[in-house]
């Protein structure tokens, strides 16, 4: 079953093509929002704090501050409303899953940038 599962997502799920990132980058995602019959491109920049899975069912979350308040989104890496995804900074962190930057505010809550 499990083998049947992989082969149907590598031969049938499309790859998008998406840059490089991890845990600590800000990146920008543009998605297609549909009201009714109406059709708009909305974009939610942030902070990626972790990804997880893999292949096909691969999901990313995104962290960004909303006046005072944290407002985190999850994506899937294959949805098929995003139309693209744009790296912003790269940051340096010593984790995979950066939960721990929840609790920060202010000044502690920034990232140093890597050079990339």
């Amino acid at each position: 079953m499990e083998n049947l599962l992989s082969y149907v997502q590598k031969e049938f799920v499309a790859k998008k093509d998406v840059p490089a990132f991890d845990a600590g980058d800000t990146i920008t995602v543009y998605y297609e929002i549909r009201e009714g019959a109406k059709k708009r491109t909305q974009f939610f920049r942030g902070v990626v704090i972790q990804r997880r899975g893999s292949g096909s069912t691969e999901t990313f979350t995104i962290r960004k501050m909303s006046g005072t308040i944290g407002v985190e989104r999850i994506f899937p890496i294959n949805l098929p409303a995003i139309q693209k995804i744009e790296l912003n900074k790269k940051g340096k962190v010593r984790r995979a899953r950066i939960f721990y930057f929840r609790n920060l505010t202010g000044k502690k809550a920034q990232i140093k940038e890597k050079r990339f």
